[in-house]
C-alpha cells in the first residue's frame, strides 16, 4: 500500500518561511518523479514544484526563486522549502508521486497571514 505523508504546514506571517516534508512508503521511491501541488479555496489545483529521478527540478512561475524542492532517495523523502511567503501561497499542499500523478498525499495546510 502506497502512502505519502506530508507534514510541516502551519500558520506563518507574510515574509516568513516553512519547510514541508513528504515521506513515502510502499513504492520504489527513486523510480518516481515527485512533486508538490496546492489547492486554494475557489481556485484550480496548481502545480508548485517537481523533482524527477535525475534530480532535475521545475517550478511554477509564481514560486520560482522563493521555493526549493529537494529529495533524498535514501530517506524516501521530498521537501519543499518555502521562503518569502505571501498571502496568496495560502493553500493545502499535496505531495504527489509519478509522472501521471499516480499517488497523492492527504495534504497539509499552509496559511500565510498576519
Amino acid at each position: 500500500q502506497v502512502q505519502l505523508v506530508e507534514s510541516g504546514g502551519g500558520l506563518v506571517q507574510p515574509g516568513g518561511s516553512l519547510t514541508l516534508s513528504c515521506v513515502a512508503s510502499g513504492l520504489a521511491f527513486s523510480d518516481y518523479k515527485m512533486a508538490w501541488y496546492r489547492l486554494a479555496p475557489g481556485k484550480a489545483r496548481e502545480f508548485v514544484a517537481g523533482v524527477d529521478t535525475s534530480l532535475r527540478t521545475s517550478y511554477s512561475e509564481s514560486v520560482k526563486g522563493r521555493f526549493t524542492i529537494s529529495r533524498d532517495n535514501a530517506k524516501n523523502t521530498v521537501w519543499l522549502q518555502m521562503n518569502s511567503l505571501k498571502s496568496e501561497d495560502t493553500a493545502v499542499y499535496y505531495c504527489t508521486a509519478g509522472e501521471e500523478i499516480d499517488y497523492w498525499g492527504q495534504g497539509t495546510q499552509v496559511t500565510v497571514s498576519s
